[in-house]
């Protein structure tokens, strides 16, 4: 596999004129030269992005794709979605819950993202929370569930140490800060 991969990178050199390739001037192949020259890229695109000329390069992109109609509303969901998990101010899940899914008896790692709101709010009964329970082991699909509030459990873990239990697949549990607060 990583034979594979490393194969199919050194074949971007490729990309490169003939007299640029290190097989040209260097008379031989080298092997993860490829992998190098991708790394370079991806880091020289990061790099331009990050400064004033690449963010209106940015800015000048997202202008362009708000004009496609059907883009316009995939693009601005997905750009609200990812804005909002991953903003510095950390609001998007707020605590880490125990509930019970996909059936009673069967419990799993949620995150709190609000209470239900506009019409949806009308029509449920009691007190609701809105949840988020993450797949593993990839956290960024799951499934959103709005449910009473009575039937979950707030847990005394940080959002980063859940998402790693979760990501684990629960083989990297989180530390039991009261045992640790015990033991100090």
């Amino acid at each position: 596999m990583l034979s594979f991969l490393v194969g199919t990178l050194d074949r971007t050199l490729l990309l490169l004129p003939i007299s640029w390739q290190p097989r040209s001037w260097l008379g031989f192949h080298i092997p993860g030269l490829g992998v190098l020259l991708t790394l370079v890229v991806v880091l020289a695109t990061g790099v331009f992005a990050a400064n004033i000329i690449g963010q209106r390069l940015v800015m000048y992109w997202e202008g362009l794709l708000a004009r496609i109609p059907i883009v316009k509303s995939l693009y601005s969901s997905v750009k609200q979605v990812s804005d909002t998990l991953f903003s510095s101010s950390g609001l998007a899940f707020r605590k880490v819950l125990l509930v019970q899914y996909p059936r009673q008896g069967s419990w799993t790692i949620a995150f709190l993202t609000g209470q239900p709101g506009g019409d949806v709010a009308n029509h449920l009964k009691g007190d609701y929370v809105s949840v988020y329970v993450p797949t593993t082991p990839n956290p960024t699909s799951g499934f959103f569930l709005m449910m009473p509030a009575a039937d979950v459990v707030e847990l005394d873990i940080s959002v980063d140490a859940a998402l790693k239990y979760v990501i684990s697949m629960g083989v990297v549990p989180p530390e039991d800060k009261s045992a640790a607060n015990g033991a100090a």
